[in-house]
């Protein structure tokens, strides 16, 4: 609404709208959307962890079990250790030890444009 030389938004809930003021300026409806539309439920950790043995016998798979392993790392299924600054053996800045007696694998980094597929395979099987 237009008060003086400003203008002044005022928000009402759906029972309390009677309609705009003579004076309003313009008006819209509008709804919060549910937190949880469109967010992805993602499969049990001892499920991925399942998987993330399975893709160990793919080789045709093993950027898909990199960014897998990414995605436990973040859940915390994976001990991450930092190396020491003196550590002269070069590679990545840490040490990653798989829970349990899992297979330990070599670094396998998908290609840009696997991404994208890997991230939909991912959610279509673990979710």
């Amino acid at each position: 609404m237009a008060e003086g030389a400003a203008v002044n938004r005022y928000d009402y809930a759906a029972d309390a709208w009677q309609g705009p003021p003579p004076d309003a300026v313009g008006w819209w409806k509008s709804q919060i959307p549910d937190r949880n539309e469109g967010k992805k439920h993602w499969a049990p950790n001892d499920v991925m962890l399942h998987f993330w043995d399975e893709l160990a016998d793919q080789p045709n798979k093993q950027d898909m079990r990199y960014v897998l392993t990414l995605l436990l790392i973040r859940r915390e299924c994976f001990d991450w250790r930092k190396r020491s600054p003196t550590h002269k053996a070069g590679g990545v800045g840490g040490i990653l030890s798989p829970p349990r007696n899992h297979v330990r694998n070599s670094r396998v980094i998908p290609e840009p444009q696997r991404v994208d597929e890997i991230q939909q395979e991912l959610a279509a099987l673990l979710q």
